[in-house]
């Protein structure tokens, strides 16, 4: 069964398409436009009554929450493709606890600098600069914490490449291009190398060449 995944040209969808091409899992991407409006749809709202991106469509069962998803096929497809969950107890513990601090700590500072650099006027309210101050500042932080467990790991889960990694992939690549703040991965030596070993992933590559950001 091919899995459809709605909305590829965003963000939290992109975090769905490269997880499911490290797992070698054959997908269907379904344009949605939200600029446009698309994903308040009637039809639309039938698979995800909250209006928002990605849903994933597996045949009758539907998902729609990017960690939700990515655990889910992460697990269900864990002996083909790259192992994204650890080997052991351990490891995969380590890989919730990130991507917990991910959702928690790292994208709710990074989201709203996109919001307000990147579609504020597509979206019709004001730029915030206060916003912006407040939340560069703030991700600052937590990218300090990045940096003193990127010394003592390659990676945030431990030494190996998992969803904890793949899940920073999407809002990250905003930071470094369309936001226009490279620096605060530059500046911080370990951060920088990890940085530049997962978004020169293949499967990165790969999604960035097939679904353009859409700005």
């Amino acid at each position: 069964m091919v899995v459809k995944v709605y909305g590829p040209a965003f963000a939290s969808p992109k975090r769905v398409l490269v997880c499911l091409i490290e797992k070698e899992i054959e997908f269907e991407a379904v344009p949605l436009d939200l600029l446009k409006g698309e994903h308040k749809d009637p039809e639309f709202l039938k698979l995800q009554p909250f209006g928002a991106v990605p849903v994933t469509q597996d045949g009758d069962y539907v998902l729609y929450e990017s960690r939700a998803i990515i655990r889910y096929y992460a697990e269900k497809y864990k002996s083909q493709g790259t192992e994204l969950l650890g080997k052991t107890i351990e490891e995969r513990g380590q890989v919730e606890n990130w991507l917990e601090v991910e959702a928690h700590n790292f994208n709710p500072h990074i989201y709203n600098l996109t919001l307000q650099v990147m579609f504020s006027s597509k979206l019709g309210f004001s730029r915030d600069e206060n916003v912006i101050k407040e939340s560069e500042e703030k991700l600052g932080r937590v990218l300090d914490i990045y940096e003193e467990r990127l010394s003592k790991s390659k990676y945030l889960a431990g030494d190996f490449f998992s969803l904890a990694d793949l899940s920073h992939l999407p809002f990250t690549q905003y930071l470094v291009g369309q936001i226009g703040k490279e620096y605060m991965i530059t500046s911080r030596k370990h951060v920088n190398a990890w940085w530049n070993d997962i978004s020169s992933r293949p499967s990165w590559q790969k999604v960035l060449q097939l679904y353009p950001a859409p700005l």
